[in-house]
């Protein structure tokens, strides 16, 4: 297992032991999809995650509400579009969110890590909006 493997397994367990409606979790679910060997993840993986970051990052839907929208597009989608991956996917990392103290200096510094990742993704704002107005989700 990799560091980065074993710093998101450490807070996917932080996030889903957090509670509350808003689901935190799938954030950095999203985040560390786009971030980590995206690459190698099939053309729905990516997807999601990039739609999910736009979401959450530039909309503020909460991680329950990503989750609708992601089984939304996988109902009506069959084709999923190809995304530039960008050499540089952000500067923070899962392990830089473990470094921050347990509530919510975790979580604001998984607001930041989300963030970050979006940003680097920043030439497929458009084609991630696209798809969602597609859809009647934009």
């Amino acid at each position: 297992m990799t560091p980065a493997s074993e710093a998101y397994d450490e807070l996917c367990a932080y996030t889903l032991s957090h509670g509350g409606s808003d689901f935190l979790h799938q954030h950095v679910i999203d985040a560390f999809g786009a971030q980590h060997e995206p690459e190698q993840a099939t053309p729905i993986q990516l997807t999601f995650a990039l739609v999910g970051l736009y979401l959450h990052v530039e909309q503020g839907v909460s991680g329950r509400d990503v989750q609708r929208v992601h089984a939304a597009l996988a109902r009506r989608t069959r084709s999923w579009p190809r995304f530039n991956v960008p050499a540089r996917r952000g500067d923070l990392t899962a392990a830089d969110v473990l470094a921050s103290p347990d509530g919510s200096e975790r979580d604001a510094a998984i607001e930041r890590w989300c963030a970050a990742v979006w940003n680097a993704y920043a030439e497929s704002r458009g084609e991630v909006i696209a798809l969602l107005e597609a859809h009647g989700m934009g």
